[in-house]
């Protein structure tokens, strides 16, 4: 068999990082971490290509090549999905879709040939095994979740490391919390599921023999889903993997915000070399919480579980969000003030979305209130239900937050308030790279810009006054025009 495994086009969004990216010489944040999965799940003797479409054009003569395209996707990437989908059928080559885009919504999808949903390490066996026999059917599922032990080490051979900012590793699936707008426990369940440690180890070792050097984000939707686990296998065997490696990762992950409550754990992610965190903070209203059943994040100061994650040297990233039916008409200052004061320099705010296979979708639907599809961009102003609050009034503080949060003067605010509490544990390593963004930093933010004061404010502080953290402070500068690119392209 010729095997194309197709990864569709990201969209300009928030976590795309693409004005970001020109900096650093990258075509894509992320490396296809499930497609790669999918291909060490193929039978080894069948020929494999990978056509990212992040980094690469996909060309005619691969789509002729191939017996089957192999499609896995997210819903944001739909609408490159849908080309994918016309340009392969022009063609006469088969499809197969998989991925949460297909397990959610794969009624949309008839002109797929099969659709193998679900985990694949269950369901794509199935659909090997019936079509080395002649007989494959249209749609396989199933209920159950994979054993993650048997899970295989990602094919990263199909990849041009040097094309992404930052390479994927999974520990976990599954989250022990049921959130009440997400869909990850109707994906993997709310039983943490992981790999052993040694799966992680030979993962970490395949990236360092490929040469990967930087950024490594693992995936996991609640990193520390299985506490005691991480505590006494996994975090020992990363800290001594990096201390005899001299340390060649930085981590990237998410988690829930109580892991401020452990302070051994916080330890020993930054000896192990976690630098940031994802937490879904969601909202600062308790009444949301309780309406979203964010249980984890009520009665406590989330300031302070922020700025204690911090202190570690482990950077919060978060996610906000408006639209909520018990929003208070002052949500929008009080998330403004929120973040400012938390210095949270990554804060995602986007307007709420039922995405199809939630407890809010079904919610919504019994009340009659679902009007449009879920667009898998939170960012985009749009909304696939009615909100309890006027819309109009919705969406101008929803652009009341955005325009101050990431404004030249309140950005580089929040980014000099975090950097002056922030110790890291490891220092950035420096790369080609690295130099020639600092110059276009210096060229497009400290030249061209506008808000170039603010820059070069930041710019000779760090310098001066803490230079452990210049590094930073020119990432987050960059950071912060995707932000306003990304903001101002889509009003």
């Amino acid at each position: 068999m010729n095997i194309l495994l197709v990864y569709p086009e990201f969209p300009d969004t928030y976590w795309s990082f693409k004005h970001a990216l020109k900096f650093v010489s990258k075509k894509s944040a992320n490396v296809p971490l499930g497609v790669l999965t999918v291909a060490a799940l193929l039978p080894r003797e069948w020929n494999r290509k990978l056509t990212d479409m992040n980094v690469a054009r996909l060309k005619d003569k691969d789509i002729i090549w191939a017996d089957y395209v192999f499609i896995s996707a997210i819903s944001v990437q739909s609408a490159s999905v849908r080309q994918v989908i016309d340009r392969c059928r022009d063609l006469k080559t088969k499809m197969v879709g998989g991925g949460p885009l297909f397990t959610e919504d794969y009624e949309h999808y008839n002109e797929v040939d099969h659709l193998v949903l679900n985990e694949a390490e269950i369901t794509l066996p199935l659909f090997i095994e019936d079509l080395i026999n002649g007989n494959p059917a249209r749609i396989y599922q199933s209920d159950s979740f994979a054993d993650l032990t048997k899970s295989p080490i990602p094919d990263y051979s199909l990849i041009k490391p040097g094309k992404y900012a930052t390479a994927g590793i999974q520990y976990t699936r599954g989250c022990p919390y049921d959130c009440e707008f997400c869909d990850i426990t109707a994906l993997f369940g709310r039983r943490v599921r992981t790999k052993t440690p040694g799966q992680v180890i030979s993962e970490l070792d395949q990236l360092f023999r490929i040469g990967w050097r930087g950024s490594v984000f693992f995936v996991d939707d609640n990193f520390i889903g299985h506490r005691k686990k991480l505590k006494t296998e996994l975090l020992p065997a990363i800290i001594s993997w990096m201390k005899s490696n001299n340390n060649p990762f930085m981590f990237i992950t998410e988690a829930s915000i109580n892991m401020a409550d452990d302070d051994d754990l916080m330890e020993m992610m930054a000896n192990a070399g976690f630098a940031k965190v994802f937490v879904g903070i969601e909202t600062p209203e308790e009444s949301c919480l309780m309406e979203c059943n964010k249980n984890q994040n009520n009665n406590r100061e989330l300031i302070d579980s922020v700025r204690k994650i911090q202190q570690y040297g482990i950077e919060v990233m978060a996610g906000f969000i408006v639209g909520f039916d018990n929003d208070p008409p002052n949500i929008f200052q009080r998330q403004i003030d929120f973040i400012q004061t938390s210095g949270i320099i990554t804060a995602m705010v986007g307007l709420l979305n039922a995405p199809r296979l939630s407890r809010l979708y079904q919610r919504l639907k019994e009340e009659g209130r679902l009007t449009t599809k879920f667009t898998g961009d939170n960012t985009d102003y749009s909304m696939n239900f009615t909100p309890v609050m006027d819309k109009d009034e919705l969406l101008k503080g929803y652009k009341k937050i955005v325009n101050e949060i990431y404004s030249g003067k309140s950005y580089y605010e929040r980014v000099l308030r975090f950097l002056k509490q922030y110790n890291p544990v490891f220092r950035d390593r420096i790369s080609f790279n690295k130099i020639m963004a600092l110059l276009k930093s210096i060229f497009y933010l400290g030249i061209l810009k506008k808000n170039r004061r603010y820059y070069w404010k930041l710019f000779f502080w760090s310098i001066f006054i803490k230079p452990k953290v210049f590094p930073l402070a020119v990432t987050y500068s960059i950071y912060g025009y995707h932000f306003r690119k990304v903001f101002r392209n889509i009003r």
